[in-house]
């Protein structure tokens, strides 16, 4: 009898630790999957991210160019300055007979194809304007206003539709009446701010940070 009951003791305690077992185990596998859907899960997430951005079409971008005329150099130091932040293309606008290199001289011949209304030949030209969104334009103020030979260039293709930047050099006057003469020649364009620079500071550090801050206010930099 004794036997009896030490065996069904036995027996007894050998099915409840196979049972504990068995459930120990279970539960081990259990989380286990759940790590790894939940790895699975991040994943998938971040592939999906990343397709979502793929798939995003970005703004346009346009099609800048910065234009200029320059005697001196000093507007071509600002051209430059801005071309490097704004990129793009650049382009000098050269005159098929070149301004006296005398300053006086230069005056001179200024001030009579400003009263004469004379629109100098132009010995560059831009062959594909069409494809140009932003045109920067660059120029001494020369009698208050700009170099007839700009007036050249601005008569020499249809501006509608398209933005123009002015900018340029002068020894006190500003702008002058550029920005109404530009606005009189291209009506169908949009016209931003200006930047006018000291030609004496030109290659100043504080040109530089003043291009910069320009670019910036009008929403062509960051």
């Amino acid at each position: 009898m004794k036997k009896i009951l030490t065996l069904t003791l036995i027996l007894i305690m050998c099915l409840s630790i196979a049972s504990c077992g068995r459930t120990t185990n279970n539960t081990v596998g259990s989380d286990n999957n759940s790590n790894i859907q939940g790895q699975q899960s991040s994943a998938t997430g971040k592939k999906e991210s990343k397709a979502e951005s793929a798939d995003t079409p970005g703004k346009k971008e346009n099609k800048i160019l910065v234009a200029y005329f320059s005697r001196t150099g000093n507007t071509e130091v600002i051209a430059n300055l801005i071309h490097e932040s704004v990129g793009g293309d650049i382009f000098k606008i050269v005159t098929v007979d070149p301004y006296p290199t005398d300053y006086n001289a230069c005056v001179e011949q200024a001030r009579k194809e400003l009263e004469s209304n004379y629109r100098p030949k132009l010995a560059t030209r831009v062959e594909n304007m069409e494809s140009y969104d932003v045109i920067f334009l660059g120029y001494p103020n020369w009698c208050g206003t700009m170099p007839m030979a700009v007036f050249t260039f601005l008569e020499e293709y249809n501006f509608s539709g398209k933005t123009i930047i002015p900018f340029c050099t002068h020894e006190g006057s500003g702008l002058g009446n550029s920005v109404r003469d530009i606005a009189r020649l291209c009506p169908n364009s949009t016209l931003l701010d200006g930047l006018a620079i000291r030609g004496s500071n030109v290659r100043s550090a504080q040109t530089q940070k003043d291009v910069a801050d320009w670019l910036r206010k009008i929403g062509m930099a960051e």
